[in-house]
């Protein structure tokens, strides 16, 4: 099935403009299906409040697609900076659609576009994720029995979680599993193991990324309580960073739509009230779904101007990007 799809995704420029179409579909009917919830969260909070939680959210997605360009260059293929995010923020619009595998098959395909082959973009968003997961789960694990201790003690396995992504993020165990998932899938297998240097850089600006992203979370419950403390960031970074990876591993539910905002809801309700944590919820979900958005047509216009370069003129991009990494 991945093997048509992503097929017809390279043969048909049509297909990829419905996809993306169908996908800002989904983000808009996201958004009014919440719109009441949204306009009252809005009444309730100063302008500067949802304004910075928007740039809080798109510095911290900058800061991640920085994180994936490390891992892909890692395996091989690096790309200059426009051309990650027109790979990597375009391809994520399909997580918008119903079914797990639309994000993939446009990165994949989006990736070899630029020269990279479907299996280091494949391998390269996985390891990226995986990362992103252990460090969302470390950070929750490392601020909810402070911030949340009732959440805490229902959600004790966080703390054995941590151990075993980071076993799993072990460069031959991760080449191993990736090589067995893309056997199955009857795809070629890898031909780099990830460089450890590459894997820490890329921890390092992921564990940046989501102290980032804490801070929207932190500027509207401040906004809301009047308590812009250490302790409330670390509530508002804990609640993201555990209602994200809830609404991740909850696959099924496309970009975690509902999941999400309940956990946050669970962990802010007992620090700031439940209706403060619905208004913060839900600015939450507003300013990703603007982010995802607004960084989407970024990289596309990024990448168009990276694919009208020469190809001697990419590679030499290319190449010097790395080299100066």
């Amino acid at each position: 099935m991945l093997s048509r799809l992503l097929s017809r995704l390279r043969t048909s420029r049509l297909l990829r403009v419905l996809l993306a179409l169908v996908a800002l579909a989904f983000a808009g009917y996201g958004l009014h299906r919440n719109w009441d919830g949204t306009v009252s969260a809005l009444a309730r909070l100063s302008w500067w409040s949802p304004v910075g939680a928007c740039a809080a959210a798109m510095a911290g997605a900058g800061l991640m697609m920085v994180a994936w360009q490390r891992v892909v260059a890692g395996l091989g293929s690096p790309f200059p900076l426009g051309v990650a995010a027109r790979v990597l923020f375009v391809g994520q619009l399909g997580k918008y659609v119903p079914g797990s595998v639309w994000a993939y098959a446009a990165m994949m395909e989006l990736g070899r576009d630029h020269g990279c082959p479907p299996r280091r973009t494949f391998s390269g968003t996985s390891i990226a994720l995986v990362v992103s997961l252990g460090c969302a789960v470390a950070l929750a694990a490392a601020t909810l029995p402070f911030t949340a201790r009732s959440v805490a003690e229902q959600a004790w396995y966080l703390a054995l979680v941590v151990p075993v992504i980071a076993v799993c993020l072990h460069p031959r165990v991760l080449t191993w599993g990736l090589n067995l998932v893309l056997r199955l899938a009857r795809r070629d297998l890898l031909d780099e193991v990830l460089p450890g240097r590459a894997l820490l850089g890329a921890v390092a600006w992921t564990v940046s990324g989501w102290l980032v992203y804490g801070l929207h979370a932190w500027l509207v419950i401040g906004d809301l309580t009047g308590d812009l403390s250490p302790s409330a960031y670390l509530l508002g970074a804990g609640a993201y960073a555990f209602a994200w990876a809830s609404g991740l591993l909850a696959a099924f539910v496309p970009a975690g739509v509902g999941v999400r905002e309940g956990a946050m809801v669970l962990v802010l309700a007992p620090s700031v009230g439940t209706g403060n944590a619905v208004v913060v919820a839900v600015l939450s979900r507003l300013a990703f779904t603007f982010t995802d958005v607004a960084w989407a047509g970024i990289g596309f216009l990024l990448g168009r101007r990276a694919a009208q370069a020469s190809p001697g003129e990419a590679a030499e991009t290319s190449a010097s990007t790395y080299a100066a990494q």
